[in-house]
């Protein structure tokens, strides 16, 4: 009998995670593990594994077994006696004996890859139905101190700090003297080959899978629990047995002589070791082959992560900060780790399909999908990174669904903190969600975390999915973008520029938001009410019972991080940029993508009826339209966008006008009010300012109509010349507000081409003259100037914005109003003239294109701010003001001018 002796493990022994050097030991342990097959290199035989197509012959008769059931422990015969109804074995190779002739002349001692009761019983039937030793006998003189015949390699934590790797001058761990990260009956192993010479145990690895990698034709509680790479529970494990288990795959490899390794000579630490990681690769690879790689980026992203210098810095920074120790800073940033990180799961993601299949299918009159060819065209060999208009929280969901039911690997998408809620963000997270706070201002530590995590997914070629609007748009319009996302992905190319990045816009178009009711409140100005778990699932029947027509979807034209960096830094070499540096391009490259993002994002829009709806019906007072007026209304914006395409992926309904009034109708939209002289359309106040929202989708598409029409509002006449001058006045301010993609020459030659169509349509007249062509409208109120009407009044509010303004700046005087006092007055006189007058769309007062506004005027330079930073202005935005009247009527003007409010003066000193 081998005497059981105490594994000389000194103190100075390397940590589990250290990478020795290789040396005569680790070749001889490779070496002799190189029998071990590799099952992703499918084109080369694997020695003992049966080709796939040999799955559907039936088994061969299994030999007997090599240990009777009489020598087998009693607790083993009844468990095993209880589970065999429910575990079908799959045995691969079919006579795993014959990998040596010798097989029963030899010890033969198994590893697992893990423990488990159930994997010893599964592990034990299968020795038996293949004639070898049962692994729940002891090897003769029982070396592993276990009574039994099989080892793990399962680690298990020892103590708080187990996990906290070593770090030279941050986190010195000192030994662990109770624990292990390594199997001690791998050790006594070895040790018993060194006290006796004579001992030579057969190593052989076993992997065994419960169920593999779900198909599309999987049971939803199939999937739910089918092998993975994560450890599971005992009760998860029972449930998957119960489920999975008559589709068990026992795979044994060729053994390996312990003799052999142990001749080597080196200490014994050394060489458990790199036996382990020997047998962990082998696993890993069995394991992908079977089940498909790992995606649990939680588990395999966080030690990178941790491990990388700029965390480990700031790991540093902090506890010098917080004057603790370093390992109390480093289990701070594992959880922020863990806080960030997605922990995608297949069957989770499998199991959200079969759910979210009915919901769409309840909910939507169907999903459109366009240009997703061209998507599969453009991505191979680049790190796709998802950049949709953000619209509903639907907008995520969406886009995860249809990208994987389409065959890609749906993307890890950056989510507020927010949503992080109990159940909802655990979903999320293995959905491939990570999680961000609002602000990382005032921790740095997190800040590190969150960028080295960002970085790793870029460097592993992961898609990620952000909305760089940073929020829901409340309007319809696209945000302002914020750069953040864009400079964090930026800089992790930069750091590592081996894969190619490309931004993917993505449109999202709703004929009915699920959050509008909400969207109204706030833009009223309630504050905007916290997500919850309770909200959530009491919206759950309200939105399962409602009808919310069609959504569509359309991919936008690319974006090539190259094709921007050779634009803005054509010094950049290609080489890394250390983190520490930052070149003056980098911002600029940044805001050039965000604006190319959102332009890219309008010109793949989709015009649905409701949008068309919108359009027609809220230029109205009463909003309401008789039949006949609605239809020809419809029907010349679909003339215009036909006629002057804006982008060849903008899509527009192909339905009839009379299609999309009785759409309208259907998903209650429209209200039909019947009369003797024909029936008369209309909506209802509240939905009409909803229908603002859809009508802001696609006001960019109507740009140029809506300037040409405006011209005609108050103006019965006006020379093309002035049309063409005064639009290249407003256009830098359009531009900036609703993302348009041409630059000014190529604004007037479309402004030119629209009144082109407006004259082939009898909306106005053309004259040609000494000063040029003469246009005009027809003089008394028909029905073409109706349509003119209605085409301008979208873009009218956003004239009316700017010159409120105007306004307001010229009563203050220059050198009086910050941008932010001017911006606050601004929205109180929009509200109040919406108040005195005429009831306007929310977004009319809406801080943030106010701001925009003044950003546009500071930037061409017609305000700029003093030493004290108040704004001042000269002649030029008079004159600019001035021309408001060709666009402005006389007594709107006034109207403007009348609530335009003046700051607070301060009291005189006494």
């Amino acid at each position: 009998m081998v005497q059981q002796t105490p594994l000389p493990f000194p103190d100075s022994a390397p940590s589990s995670g250290e990478v020795t050097p290789v040396d005569a030991t680790a070749a001889s342990i490779e070496d002799a593990s190189a029998q071990l097959p590799d099952p992703s290199q499918p084109d080369l035989p694997i020695p003992g594994v049966v080709p796939s197509d040999s799955l559907l012959q039936p088994d061969p008769p299994r030999q007997p077994r090599a240990t009777p059931d009489a020598a087998r422990p009693l607790w083993a015969r009844v468990l095993g006696r209880l589970m065999a109804p429910w575990v079908g074995l799959k045995i691969e190779p079919v006579s795993p004996a014959e990998h040596v002739p010798d097989w029963n002349g030899r010890p033969v001692c198994y590893v697992l890859e893990d423990y488990g009761l159930s994997n010893a019983l599964i592990l034990d039937r299968a020795c038996g139905e293949a004639g070898l030793p049962s692994p729940l006998n002891p090897l003769p003189g029982d070396p592993t101190g276990r009574g039994r015949a099989y080892v793990a390699l399962s680690r298990r934590n020892a103590g708080p700090l187990a996990a906290i790797p070593n770090i030279p001058g941050v986190i010195e761990r000192p030994p662990v003297a109770n624990g292990k990260s390594h199997s001690e009956s791998l050790a006594r192993l070895i040790q018993a080959h060194r006290a006796d010479p004579s001992l030579d145990v057969q190593l052989v690895p076993v992997s065994i899978f419960v169920g593999r990698a779900p198909e599309k034709n999987s049971g939803w509680f199939s999937v739910l629990f089918s092998e993975n790479w994560q450890l599971v529970g005992r009760f998860r494990r029972l449930l998957s047995i119960a489920l999975n288990g008559r589709e068990t795959y026992v795979r044994f490899a060729p053994p390996v002589s312990l003799r052999t390794i142990a001749d080597e000579g080196l200490p014994p630490e050394r060489t458990v070791r790199k036996l382990s990681r020997v047998l962990r690769a082998h696993f890993r690879r069995i394991r992908t082959a079977v089940i498909g790689p790992d995606l649990s980026t939680r588990r395999l992203l966080v030690d990178q992560v941790l491990g990388s210098a700029s965390v480990r810095e700031s790991i540093t920074d902090q506890a010098r900060r917080d004057g603790t120790s370093a390992a109390e800073a480093w289990k701070k940033a594992h959880a922020y780790a863990y806080e960030i990180a997605a922990d995608y799961s297949h069957p989770v993601v499998r199991s959200a399909s079969f759910l979210l299949a009915p919901v769409w299918n309840r909910i939507y009159r169907g999903v459109l999908v366009h240009h997703l060819d061209k998507l599969k065209e453009d991505a191979p060999g680049n790190e796709v990174v998802y950049v949709p208009s953000h619209r509903s929280h639907m907008d995520y969901l969406l886009l995860s669904y249809l990208l994987y039911t389409r065959g890609i690997v749906p993307p890890h998408i950056f989510a507020g903190v927010n949503l992080n809620m109990p159940v909802v963000g655990t979903l999320l997270r293995k959905g491939g969600a990570f999680f961000a706070r609002r602000s990382f201002r005032g921790n740095a530590l997190y800040s590190a975390v969150f960028r080295e995590y960002m970085a790793q997914l870029v460097a592993g070629g992961y898609s990620i999915e952000y909305f760089i609007e940073g929020g829901r748009s409340r309007t319809g319009r696209l945000l302002q973008p914020k750069g953040g996302s864009l400079a964090m992905t930026l800089r992790a190319y930069l750091r590592a520029p081996t894969r190619p990045v490309m931004f993917q816009p993505v449109y999202i178009g709703y004929e009915k938001l699920m959050e509008g009711r909400s969207y109204l409140d706030e833009l009223s100005g309630k504050p905007k009410a916290k997500e919850s778990i309770w909200t959530l699932l009491s919206g759950i029947p309200k939105v399962l019972g409602s009808n919310y027509g069609q959504v569509v979807v359309n991919f936008g034209e690319p974006i090539r991080l190259a094709d921007m960096l050779a634009e803005k830094a054509p010094d950049w070499d290609g080489r890394p940029v250390p983190e520490d540096e930052k070149p003056a391009w980098i911002a600029e490259t940044v805001d050039a993508l965000a604006q190319k993002i959102q332009v890219n994002i309008n010109r793949a829009a989709d015009v649905n009826p409701i949008c068309l709806i919108a359009l027609a019906l809220l230029s109205t007072p009463k909003h309401a339209m008789s039949e006949a007026d609605l239809l020809a209304q419809i029907t010349l914006s679909k003339k215009l966008l036909a006629q002057l395409p804006y982008s060849d992926r903008v899509t527009v309904t192909p339905h009839t006008p009379e299609d999309i009034v009785a759409h309208g109708e259907e998903i209650g939209v429209l209200v039909r009010v019947k009369h003797p002289l024909g029936d008369v359309l209309e909506v209802e106040e509240e939905k009409a300012v909803l229908l603002s929202y859809f009508r802001n989708n696609v006001l960019h598409l109507f740009t140029a109509a809506g300037w040409v029409a405006c011209c005609f509002q108050h103006n019965r006449r006006m020379s093309l010349a002035a049309v063409l001058r005064l639009g290249r006045s407003v256009y830098p301010f359009l531009q900036s507000e609703l993302f348009l993609p041409w630059d000014e020459d190529q604004f007037v030659e479309r402004v030119r081409q629209t009144v082109d169509v407006f004259i082939a349509e009898g909306l106005i007249t053309s004259k040609g003259g000494d000063e040029g062509d003469l246009l005009a409208r027809n003089a008394s109120q028909s029905d073409e100037v109706f349509r003119l009407r209605a085409l301008g009044h979208s873009l009218q509010q956003a004239f009316e914005r700017y010159y409120i303004a105007i306004s307001v700046l010229a009563k203050n005087g220059p050198g009086t109003l910050s941008a932010g006092e001017l911006e606050t007055l601004c929205h109180l006189a929009a509200q109040r003239l919406s108040m005195l007058y005429a009831p306007a769309a929310p977004e009319f007062f809406d801080k943030s294109l106010f701001r925009g506004f003044i950003g546009k005027l500071r930037e061409l330079r017609l305000v700029w701010a003093d030493e004290n930073g108040k704004l001042t202005f000269d002649e030029r935005l008079d004159t600019w003001a001035k021309d408001a009247k060709f666009i402005l009527g006389r007594e709107l003007r006034h109207s403007i001018e009348k609530v335009s409010p003046e700051a607070a003066k301060p009291a005189p000193a006494p």
